[in-house]
């Protein structure tokens, strides 16, 4: 037992930022950003949180899948740009459903929503839940440096949602992590301790670029053969994949390491930015309502990110 996914749903705030909008913020211009990364445009909260996001992107996913929230009994949220320590993201979204179920935040940056997944289909194995919700959701808008042209252009604000229910469509993941800090770090501002000696870094999203676009090319390559291989498949099985949306540049090269025609990949990084844990759900979720999934589908999501961490999973639609 593992589970099937039942319905699925996305938000993005309505502030859309272009490339031009970023050229008045920082020295930047829409060639540059479009050969390094792959970003047109994004979108920014102006006034919503995280947890804001999330349950509306919970509330279209429970809606695509006829589930009454009310029948939820775990909600688990990916998030690293939560505005509270605690209470948490899924803590907080599970206040503004009106819901009284079991809440759990997973950190694992962008690689945190197949981490999700994972821990949901432990969930359904034990037989402790028969529906879950579970959600991406980021405002990175709060922490990023907004005067560093090499990451501020990157990121964009959204989250994506899906609900779960019982089934045998999650069929395999794979999961690595490194820990450390030196590629990609998002410290806390804390208040000074008389007895902590350290320098603190800014509370903003640090990143070496030339270190991440090896590690997530390395990862996506890495995980997505070692799980056909397991699983007795060839990329030829796969209907779609869906990789977190950090970079153009690195889906391309991906694409180029493993042999697979880009017309595999489904990407939308021009039009969101990386949306950390929410990429890989709002995909679907445009995928779905595009009408490009089939019952029985495989898909691959390959993710990656701080940690470092990375993960892919296979689902069958």
């Amino acid at each position: 037992m593992s589970f099937s996914i039942l319905g699925t749903g996305m938000y993005v705030p309505p502030r859309v930022v272009t490339n031009d909008d970023m050229s008045k913020i920082v020295d930047t211009n829409d060639e540059w950003i479009m050969q390094r990364v792959g970003v047109k445009e994004r979108h920014v909260s102006t006034n919503e949180t995280a947890a804001d996001m999330g349950a509306k992107a919970a509330l279209a996913a429970l809606e695509n899948s006829g589930v009454k929230k009310e029948e939820i009994d775990l909600i688990l949220a990916a998030s690293v740009s939560g505005e509270s320590i605690s209470p948490s993201v899924s803590c907080m979204i599970q206040n503004i459903l009106g819901l009284d179920c079991m809440t759990m935040d997973i950190n694992a940056a962008c690689s945190a929503f197949v981490f999700t997944l994972e821990t949901a289909a432990g969930f359904f194995a034990r037989g402790k839940v028969k529906k879950v919700l579970v959600i991406g959701s980021e405002r990175l808008s709060r922490i990023v440096d907004w005067e560093d042209r090499s990451t501020c252009v990157i990121f964009g604000d959204g989250a994506g949602a899906v609900v779960l229910g019982e089934g045998d469509n999650y069929l395999d993941s794979v999961f690595h992590v490194k820990g450390g800090n030196n590629v990609i770090d998002i410290p806390q501002l804390i208040g000074k301790s008389p007895f902590f000696e350290g320098e603190q870094k800014k509370p903003y999203i640090h990143m070496r670029g030339q270190d991440t676009f090896k590690f997530a090319v390395n990862a996506i390559c890495h995980d997505t053969k070692y799980l056909l291989k397991q699983n007795g498949l060839t990329f030829e099985d796969i209907k779609y994949i869906v990789p977190h949306q950090a970079n153009q540049r690195i889906i391309d090269f991906a694409s180029v390491m493993l042999k697979v025609p880009k017309e595999k990949f489904y990407v939308n990084i021009d039009r969101y930015g990386n949306t950390s844990s929410a990429s890989i759900p709002i995909a679907l979720d445009e995928m779905n309502r595009k009408g490009m999934l089939q019952k029985g589908d495989l898909l691959l999501l390959p993710a990656f990110g701080g940690g470092l961490a990375s993960a892919a999973c296979i689902v069958r639609w």
